[in-house]
């Protein structure tokens, strides 16, 4: 089965790079204030991109478009494009942005776990985890500038992991830097959630079909949600806070 999936992925992935466009349609939400880049620091630039080694940069290996909430705030959605590296079959961390152009603005981090990690953590760390069967499942959550096929063998492995993201600029806001306290974020969970005009707007842009994503994936089998993930369904709210207290978290050996 393993060696099937891998041949099937490889052979869509060199077709993907043949003929499939996944960026360059979306546009930052905000400008930057600050001066224009100067000659000089154009060519510093260059020679570093030409003599610096990026290795974690090279291993982004996916590449997903979604959406999020702010942890307590239904109503305050937005669109996110993650660059995934996948450190191993149980754990990825992506690099969030709000646009997939030269102009995007880094807007946080996403950390994304099996269901065997999941269920180890102890039941306060959960509430700042969200799961990804709905996000799959509704189409919602798509891989772009990939086949059909192959998103769906990625889709499989993603149905059943949760998330837990930290936003460091609130681009949706109209904010020109990165201001204010760090924010969890949340995933949706259900039909009536997330804002219609967000995804129409992304389909576009992307010339996609959120719903017929939906149909292609009702063969994929609706995982059970580990107790615990979307605590803010219950009420149980957790976000960061600015405060001039300071307490260390205790060393672990």
């Amino acid at each position: 089965m393993e060696k099937r999936w891998t041949g099937r992925f490889l052979y869509c992935l060199g077709f993907s790079l043949l003929s499939a466009c996944g960026g360059k349609n979306t546009d930052s939400y905000v400008e930057a204030p600050g001066a224009e880049k100067t000659t000089k620091t154009k060519v510093l630039e260059t020679g570093a991109d030409l003599l610096q080694d990026k290795t974690p940069l090279s291993k982004v290996n996916a590449y997903l478009n979604g959406f999020h909430f702010y942890n307590g705030n239904l109503q305050g959605q937005m669109e996110a494009h993650h660059y995934v590296t996948q450190l191993n079959e149980d754990l990825h961390q992506a690099i969030m942005y709000d646009g997939n152009g030269p102009d995007a603005k880094l807007m946080g981090v996403e950390y994304i776990i099996s269901e065997r990690l999941f269920k180890k953590l102890p039941p306060e760390e959960r509430k700042l985890w969200h799961s990804h069967h709905y996000e799959v499942k509704s189409g919602e959550l798509i891989a772009p500038g990939i086949p059909d096929v192959a998103e769906h063998e990625l889709m499989e492995k993603l149905v059943s992991t949760y998330g837990k993201i930290i936003h460091t600029w609130h681009t949706d806001r109209d904010l020109e830097l990165p201001l204010g306290s760090p924010m969890v974020m949340m995933g949706f969970t259900k039909d009536g959630q997330l804002h219609p005009e967000l995804v129409q707007d992304r389909d576009q842009r992307f010339n996609v079909s959120t719903a017929e994503k939906r149909r292609q994936r009702e063969d994929i089998p609706m995982p059970k949600v580990i107790e615990g993930a979307n605590a803010w369904e219950k009420g149980e709210v957790r976000q960061l806070q600015i405060t001039n207290h300071y307490e260390a978290p205790e060393h672990q050996h």
